[in-house]
């Protein structure tokens, strides 16, 4: 069996009049991360780990923001995208270990439901994704509430 690891890192700023999307799901907020997509930065993280693992470039490379064909895109749908991407390659989601950095809101009581919308978008164990939140203790531009950033890490394997 082969195996394989890959790293993914995403950020998006926070504004004013957006819904907050995060891991799939709607978390309640006075604020929204901008992106081209629905700047889903807890799933951009875990694509960019996807594709790194399986050598295949980044969720830039794949997904463009010059494309209006992505323009509001739910990012569920280009996690499917990538899911399938690596899959042609003969990988599979071994698990998913990811941590999310903000300073509010608190979002231990939606990580739940965000492990729930993964795993069905990506049709692997609940079990097999691993979400985890933490502020910067009110430092740089996440603890100044002005953005949010995302870390994963992915294990994905295939049969030699």
């Amino acid at each position: 069996m082969k195996v394989r690891v890959g790293f993914g890192y995403d950020v998006h700023r926070l504004a004013e009049g957006r819904d907050f999307i995060l891991g799939g799901i709607k978390v309640e907020h006075s604020k929204g991360a901008l992106g081209h997509s629905d700047a889903d930065t807890l799933i951009h993280a875990i694509c960019d780990a996807l594709l790194g693992a399986a050598n295949m470039g980044d969720i830039g490379t794949h997904f463009p923001d010059t494309s209006v064909e992505y323009k509001g895109i739910d990012s569920k749908v280009l996690l499917a995208k990538t899911v399938a991407l690596i899959a042609e390659k003969g990988y599979s989601i071994s698990n998913i270990d990811s941590t999310v950095c903000l300073q509010t809101p608190k979002i231990k009581q939606f990580i739940p439901d965000m492990k729930a919308a993964l795993a069905q978008t990506m049709n692997i164990d609940e079990g097999d994704i691993s979400i985890k939140a933490t502020t910067t203790e009110k430092l740089g531009f996440v603890g100044r509430e002005e953005g949010v950033s995302a870390y994963a890490v992915v294990l994905i394997s295939r049969k030699s």
